[in-house]
């Protein structure tokens, strides 16, 4: 069996130079921890096969120039320094291990990096992730930078700082700390600290970001390398061959007496799902007594409350803002929020703008005051109305009741009747039946009614001129020129009624928008244009009625129905032209009691100034109804 020597270096940093350096104990402890790490490899036959792996241990004193010597010397060979060449064929080197310190393992890398030998650090871009969400999971957003004033610290700055910003974490200020290497140096770090202290001891930053890790590389055949150590983790290298860890999370307990004692809170484990990646034991932490044993804050200004959304400081961070209102409709229900947002269709903003409330349904019940007003005066005129007909039915043979058309009569009250409780669908939850039926039916039984007003005009002023001697106008007094009106202009809107149903069907909706704190539970009348068609054909109905009936106002005779119709179409009329401006201007419950409103008036309307002279006549004032008070037959 051929084994092959594979060679670890490690180099280590005394207390000081070479002559008169003390060791430090815990290099002691790094070296036999190497050695026994290359004892359990070797001996463990599923990690190396046919392989076995040796050390090297080189000191660079903590001084530069030492390092770099040390790190050729592996490169070439350990009596003949030959920069750029390898003079020693039997040994071949794995991987470099650094010195404690990381300003020893980045003097290194500049050499080893170039041989493209692997150092075995972890990646710093993991350790940018896990203070990134450290942070976030303190809520520290506004923190100070600290790094080495040389390639390293700047490198840092250059790659930690759009992270920051990628993540809503803002620096107050970055100080770069300069070498000391001679006494002069020291003079002016120490001149410089006292420059920049009111910097490092501004209130609002008490957190700091001090760099002083090294970026890995002590490499291809590292990419693919996977296996469990001895106590089961997972060791591996990523795709770039940099080693995938598991990175403690350090509380430094300090004590009264300067002394401290570093203990583990968390973890951050870059393999572990993003939402699990970091893990801290708050209970655990214990802060330093300058903050009362109380999470520090490190924020530009206070958060945004709910209510409030952040808005932008001309000049300054996007983590220096002012907080601005939610404006009209719009809320922020979480702190911090970058704008606010508007809530669900079935919501509403609450007076405070911080919290979406759930709108009420709302539509005209038969459970509150006005529905149960309405109701009242829809039966009780549907009463009244039962008890002119049967009124007109009982007296039927007197001279008034057949002097106005008994059949007209009849087909005007029944349409009255209707009317009036065509105003019930208005009322209650809208259903699919009620929203398809109540416009058209509405409009078609006022239709009735309106004809059978402008029949039983006409007729008035056809049978005054038919009393003239001569007049040719006698035929066309009769039941069927009345009837004919009545059928020939129902007709009409029956048509429209029947288009609109057919083609343009109304339906029930929902209405978010009407109302900011309610859901209008309405009827969409499916195309307004045959809404207003059906309207306007009832308003030149009642418009001609209202014309003939007032140029008939002056004829002869103590029963003139001529002016008992005028006031009736003077008052439709009025009702229902103020009813367009008042119905468009409503909205939701209140513009369908204004439709109730205007069918209930103009119904009454109606009934009480053509029917209520007749009633008082036929019922106490029985005298004056026979035959020779009454003119036109």
């Amino acid at each position: 069996m051929v084994q092959y020597r594979h060679l670890f270096t490690l180099t280590l940093t005394t207390a000081g130079g070479q002559k008169g350096a003390r060791s430090v104990t815990k290099n002691y402890q790094h070296i036999l921890a190497l050695a026994f790490a290359i004892k359990e490899l070797n001996e463990n036959p599923s990690f190396l096969q046919n392989t076995s792996l040796g050390l090297y241990i080189l000191n660079s004193y903590g001084l530069g120039r030492m390092t770099f010597k040390a790190t050729l010397s592996v490169l070439s060979a350990q009596q003949t320094l030959v920069p750029n060449f390898s003079c020693d064929h039997r040994q071949k080197f794995v991987a470099v291990i650094g010195g404690h310190l990381s300003e020893t393992s980045a003097q290194m890398a500049s050499i080893l990096n170039i041989f493209k030998t692997p150092q075995m650090v972890p990646d710093d871009t993991h350790q940018y992730r896990g203070v990134v969400q450290l942070l976030h999971h303190f809520e520290w957003t506004w923190i100070g930078l600290l790094a080495m004033d040389d390639d390293m610290g700047n490198q840092f700055l250059r790659r930690i700082i759009p992270i920051l910003s990628e993540n809503s974490i803002c620096f107050a200020f970055i100080y770069k700390i300069t070498k000391l290497t001679y006494v002069k140096d020291m003079i002016e770090f120490v001149i410089n600290q006292a420059e920049h202290y009111p910097i490092l001891m501004d209130k609002k930053t008490n957190i700091f970001y001090v760099y002083g890790e090294l970026s890995a590389m002590l490499h291809k055949f590292l990419r693919k390398t996977l296996f469990n150590n001895t106590v089961g983790e997972s060791i591996q290298f990523d795709q770039n061959g940099e080693l995938v860890t598991v990175f403690d999370v350090t509380n430094w307990v300090t004590f009264s007496n300067g002394s401290f004692a570093r203990v583990k809170v968390g973890q951050l484990d870059p393999q572990a799902p993003s939402e699990n990646e970091l893990t801290i034991e708050d209970d655990q932490i214990v802060w330093h007594r300058s903050f009362n044993q109380v999470l520090p804050i490190s924020v530009c200004n206070d958060p945004c409350q709910p209510g409030f959304s952040k808005s932008k400081k001309e000049g300054e961070k996007f983590c220096c803002y002012d907080c601005t209102p939610c404006p009209e409709g719009m809320v922020s229900e979480n702190k911090d929020m970058d704008s606010c947002v508007k809530c669900s269709d079935n919501r509403f903003p609450s007076e405070s703008h911080q919290e979406c409330l759930l709108k009420v349904p709302s539509y005209l019940s038969y459970k509150e005051t006005l529905g149960i007003v309405f109701v009242f005066f829809a039966v009780s005129f549907s009463l009244v109305t039962l008890l002119v007909l049967g009124t007109f039915i009982k007296y039927k043979d007197t001279p008034i009741v057949k002097a106005n058309n008994r059949s007209l009569t009849y087909i005007l009250l029944l349409s009255l009747l209707l009317c009036f409780l065509s105003s019930l669908m208005f009322i209650g939850k809208p259903g699919k039946v009620t929203c398809l039926l109540r416009q058209t039916a509405f409009s078609l039984i006022f239709c009735v009614a309106l004809c059978s007003v402008l029949a039983k005009t006409i007729t008035v002023v056809l049978a005054f001129m038919a009393t003239k001697p001569g007049s040719h106008m006698r035929r066309w007094v009769g039941k069927k020129l009345a009837h004919s009106i009545v059928l020939s202009g129902s007709l009409i809107q029956a048509v429209f009624c029947t288009v609109w149903i057919c083609i343009f069907p109304p339906f029930p909706q929902m209405n978010m928008h009407a109302q900011p704190k309610e859901i209008i539970l309405e009827c969409n009348e499916g195309s307004a244009m045959m809404f207003y068609s059906v309207l306007g054909y009832l308003g030149f109905l009642a418009s001609v009625s209202f014309t003939v009936a007032f140029l008939a106002r002056k004829l002869p005779g103590c029963f003139n129905e001529a002016k008992f119709i005028t006031f009736s179409m003077l008052l439709f009329c009025s009702v229902w032209f103020s009813f367009v401006p008042s119905y468009l201007g409503s909205k939701g419950k209140f513009m369908v009691a204004v439709e109730i409103f205007s069918i209930l008036s103009s119904g009454a309307g109606l009934l009480g100034c053509i029917f209520f002279p007749k009633c008082y006549i036929i019922l106490l004032r029985p005298e004056i109804n026979i035959r020779e008070q009454i003119r036109i037959m």
